[in-house]
């Protein structure tokens, strides 16, 4: 049994896994993002709390930690972009600090985008796939690679951290301080933000969201529409990019934006065969995630698991 924690702008996620990659106990808390650091350890350790009073806790043999990025897997420490109170926040420590962490339970540390390669690329949509690229479209937007058929993290965990290359050099400032970054125009805030800006306005008692935005766009609402279509050209041109610098085979969209389903995915496949024009990228696949809320906490649980066979699965002391 492996513990498993996913946290992320929105959400706060733990997990019991066992080593077939199934959820077995489940805990969540909202993020408080706007908070201080302390009150964002505190949540973590209140997930912890929950995962550790049920009764397979005792089976638990590692701990991985999925992340919002940037994430220093060497140092473990982690600096969201959504998370302003958690700047080189010593993550890995902190968990380790927990009374539950028994000795020998050492946390291991991957970004979230990496996480969710690592388990669509072990029990979804990327299984047996050499070269892919697996993103989360959600409150940020993020990725991780599979090269070659491994995972390919980078050397500080954070290859793959397309939300924040430019696809547009004149685009909106984003809060990495660049411009034009994918995340400014396809993550679910900015395809809210920007069907607001063009008039639309969700339903009386509900809030502006990409959900929202993807419910009025099934509708026929032309400014969902644009959202949707704006986020998908972003989105298709940094796949494209992708593509051509290391050759992947295939694109994995997971996250809340995904949700849309063909909202999303319609112009997002018409978006990449404009820019995927090159003959080695012109057949490149683009599927949802299938693992959803759970592709970050299996990712982790994979990497704990990857972690206690390579020390020798000695079990840890209570």
């Amino acid at each position: 049994m492996y513990a498993a924690l996913d946290i992320g702008g929105t959400k706060t996620a733990g997990a019991l896994v066992d080593e077939g990659g199934s959820v077995v106990h489940r805990a969540e808390l909202p993020t408080p993002a706007r908070e201080s650091a302390r009150s964002m350890a505190r949540t973590v350790d209140a997930v912890i709390d929950t995962l550790s009073a049920a009764p397979a806790w005792d089976a638990v043999r590692g701990v991985g930690i999925a992340s919002a990025g940037p994430v220093d897997t060497v140092a473990g420490t982690v600096s969201p972009v959504n998370i302003p109170a958690w700047r080189t926040f010593p993550l890995v420590d902190s968990v380790r600090a927990h009374p539950m962490i028994f000795p020998g339970l050492a946390p291991v540390l991957l970004g979230d985008a990496v996480a969710m390669a690592a388990a669509e690329h072990w029990l979804g949509a990327a299984r047996g796939v050499d070269n892919a690229l697996c993103m989360v479209v959600s409150t940020g937007v993020g990725g991780g690679y599979v090269l070659d058929g491994r995972l390919h993290p980078g050397p500080s965990g954070n290859a793959g951290h397309i939300g924040h290359i430019c696809v547009g050099i004149d685009g909106p400032p984003c809060s990495c301080g660049g411009r034009g970054c994918v995340e400014g125009y396809a993550s679910g805030t900015a395809i809210a933000r920007y069907a607001v800006q063009a008039g639309w306005s969700p339903r009386p008692g509900s809030q502006a969201s990409a959900a929202a935005v993807a419910a009025s766009a099934r509708e026929g609402d032309e400014r969902a529409l644009a959202a949707y279509d704006r986020s998908a050209r972003a989105l298709a041109a940094a796949i494209a990019g992708s593509a051509a610098l290391l050759e992947i085979e295939l694109a994995v969209i997971g996250g809340g934006v995904a949700q849309a389903g063909e909202t999303l995915f319609t112009p997002l496949r018409r978006h990449l065969r404009a820019f995927a024009v090159l003959d080695f990228v012109r057949g490149l696949e683009v599927r949802p995630a299938e693992l959803a809320r759970d592709a970050g906490l299996i990712g982790a649980a994979a990497a704990a698991r990857q972690q206690f066979t390579r020390l020798g699965g000695a079990a840890p002391a209570a």
